[in-house]
């Protein structure tokens, strides 16, 4: 089997997200640190233009979004359960609910400029202002929470939050973690990043007490790897995981399609389709770099057209 090599940033909270999760498992991992913005060069040559952080390496398998990355994860690692049967498919709405709503709220509200230079640290104007200009590409005009708005709104979710816990269990959907936990407590490590604005979480007592059991996890044993050596790893792969496209899917196996996420950094890929299901579609592209790489996406979240992209 191939080692996970995990492309990621130390600031990026759905990196956070998948390094609880390889800690929860206990896993071993290589490390590939990518660019905070474009241009990313390595980045493309395996994803074909998907620009979102992280994503999951294996051998010439290229997984992207955390969703699916988490199953993936979970199916190399079974033991301790990712989706233990008792937390039920509210995990699953509670997960899904957390990448979308509270970080949406968590990330402005921490962006705000007491929170700033704790986020940014020692970085100077010029590097802040880049940032601030790859990210509004990123959105494409997409509205967000003001401060005032955002503040607002997560002391609602965090209230929730605190009374999912408030019969004592030890995490969100019971005795054992979940998913729905992970996807939570990445918000919460990035508002934590900014000790001003983090006396939000204050009054929350529970919620900081569960957050800490999610930390407590780590995040594995890693090391890292450079960007070529994960290029070299791809194009000296053979084989990739077994897939089939489903019949009835509206798209045939080895048609020209292009995936693109429906939200927000709608960069298309294009490839050859291998792979398709109702959670999943994957495409086979070449890549002058990383040679033949099959290119995984979820299903939620994303939208595939036949041929590229006009």
């Amino acid at each position: 089997m191939h080692d996970l090599i995990l492309h990621h940033y130390a600031g990026s909270p759905f990196s956070e997200k998948v390094r609880l999760i390889l800690g929860f498992k206990q896993l071993a991992w290589k490390s590939v640190t990518v660019p905070v913005i474009l241009p990313k060069p390595d980045v493309v040559a395996l994803t074909g233009g998907y620009r979102r952080t992280p994503f999951l390496q294996i051998g010439a398998d290229i997984y992207c979004d955390t969703a699916l990355m988490c199953r993936v994860i979970d199916r190399l690692a079974p033991t301790p359960p990712l989706f233990p049967q008792g937390a039920g498919g509210v995990q699953h709405m509670l997960a899904q609910w957390a990448d979308n709503a509270l970080f949406w709220t968590a990330v402005p509200y921490t962006m705000q400029p007491a929170g700033l230079p704790h986020i940014f640290g020692k970085a100077p104007p010029e590097v802040i202002k880049a940032f601030g200009a790859d990210r509004a590409a990123m959105m494409g005009g997409t509205r967000r929470a003001s401060v005032a708005d955002a503040g607002a709104q997560l002391r609602t979710y965090l209230a929730w939050l605190e009374q999912q816990l408030a019969d004592g269990r030890r995490f969100l959907c019971g005795e054992a973690a979940c998913i729905a936990d992970f996807s939570v407590a990445q918000s919460l490590w990035y508002i934590r990043r900014a000790p001003p604005v983090a006396t939000v979480l204050q009054p929350f007592g529970r919620l900081l007490d569960w957050v800490e059991r999610v930390q407590a996890f780590g995040h594995g044993t890693h090391e890292p790897l450079a960007a070529s050596d994960a290029l070299g790893i791809a194009r000296a792969a053979t084989t990739t995981a077994a897939l089939t496209v489903a019949a009835q899917q509206g798209f045939e196996a080895g048609a020209e399609v292009s995936v693109t996420p429906t939200d927000y950094a709608q960069d298309p890929v294009t490839g050859r389709l291998v792979g398709l299901s109702d959670d999943e579609v994957a495409i086979e592209r070449h890549d002058e770099r990383a040679g033949r790489v099959v290119v995984h996406f979820p299903r939620i979240g994303y939208q595939i057209r036949q041929g590229s992209p006009s």
